[in-house]
């Protein structure tokens, strides 16, 4: 039985947009640190896995590559599909690739997390917990009534329900009741589990994405046959149906960097300049001032300019989403 890190590294950070386009998602930005997202988070892992197994797309494995030579991990496996299916086949393609009792600890590849003793303790149970036969999320004990992130109801490590991403009073209340936690994306279990777990709740899921990966030619996956395979997150597909699901509540320092509010409030931890007003200037070393506004973030590139409050920060996508029909050559 081996422990394998399967990193996620699909996305193209959306909100992240101008810096996070779709030849450089936010997870390659060497940003943080001197390092990048998905490098920070193969390093983390191999303090608990055996192994890496990268499930990554078309585009950018070529990324994910370097940054792990570039990290020193030069052991390492890899599927590439074809075109996004969502998380549900992504793992299935990986639990594809390993033996059934293989424990896989599914991380994405776009998470900063610190608190490194509380974070070994909450892997170490997960692994624990998926050793014995049962499907494991992580909940993130919630810092703020955000409304970006589901939630998960629990009593201790039993999961009550999952909530869809709430309105910000039904998030207040979720903080209040104290046993709501952010769904953090990450998961735990042995390979041949979850692929039983899926079959039988997900039955085309599971098929389309075995006869895809059975196909598949040096890692890399057919479209024609991905095309087949019904999008649908894993939480969906599995976690929100299985009746062998537990929750191991955690506490450490966590962010999906899912949003500018989240760039925001790492480079302020980090000493970056901010104003008497609380605005920020990404990417750019020009003098800037701001005048009349508060709380804003003026980020540069070569090619363009977002200015936008930090509340504002979930409406980045809409942007994003709008210039991907008017003015593709911006997104990609």
């Amino acid at each position: 039985m081996s422990v394998i890190n399967v990193i996620l590294s699909g996305g193209v950070g959306s909100r992240l947009w101008p810096l996070s386009r779709k030849s450089r998602p936010k997870q390659y930005l060497p940003i943080f640190d001197g390092k990048t997202l998905f490098q920070k988070t193969a390093l983390r892992n191999s303090a608990f896995c055996d192994s890496v197994l990268v499930v990554g797309n078309i585009d950018n494995y070529q990324l994910s590559r370097k940054d792990l030579q570039e990290a020193g991990i030069q052991s390492y496996q890899e599927i590439i599909e074809a075109c996004p299916r969502n998380t549900a086949a992504a793992i299935a393609f990986a639990a594809f690739a390993c033996n059934p009792e293989d424990v896989l600890f599914v991380t994405p590849s776009d998470h900063l997390i610190e608190s490194e003793k509380s974070y070994k303790k909450s892997v170490e149970r997960a692994i624990a917990l998926a050793k014995d036969g049962f499907i494991v999320t992580f909940g993130l004990k919630p810092s703020k009534p955000e409304t970006g992130f589901g939630y998960i109801e629990a009593d201790g490590e039993e999961v009550k329900s999952f909530r869809e991403k709430p309105d910000l009073v039904t998030a207040e209340e979720f903080i209040q009741k104290g046993n709501f936690y952010w769904n953090s994306g990450m998961f735990c279990f042995q390979a041949g589990v979850f692929l039983q777990e899926l079959k039988k709740l997900e039955p085309s899921v599971y098929e389309t994405s075995y006869t895809t990966y059975q196909k598949a030619e040096e890692g890399k996956l057919n479209e024609e046959l991905s095309m087949k395979i019904p999008s649908i997150s894993v939480d969906y597909a599995v976690m929100e149906k299985t009746d062998k699901i537990k929750v191991v509540p955690s506490a450490f320092d966590w962010s999906d960097m899912g949003s500018f509010e989240a760039i925001y409030e790492y480079n302020q931890a980090q000493g970056y300049t901010i104003d008497s007003n609380g605005n920020m200037v990404i990417g750019s070393e020009l003098h800037t001032e701001f005048v009349g506004m508060s709380n804003s973030i003026l980020i540069c590139t070569a090619d363009a300019i977002l200015v936008l409050n930090k509340e504002k920060a979930q409406d980045v996508k809409k942007v994003y989403e709008r210039l991907e029909k008017e003015k593709p050559g911006l997104v990609d």
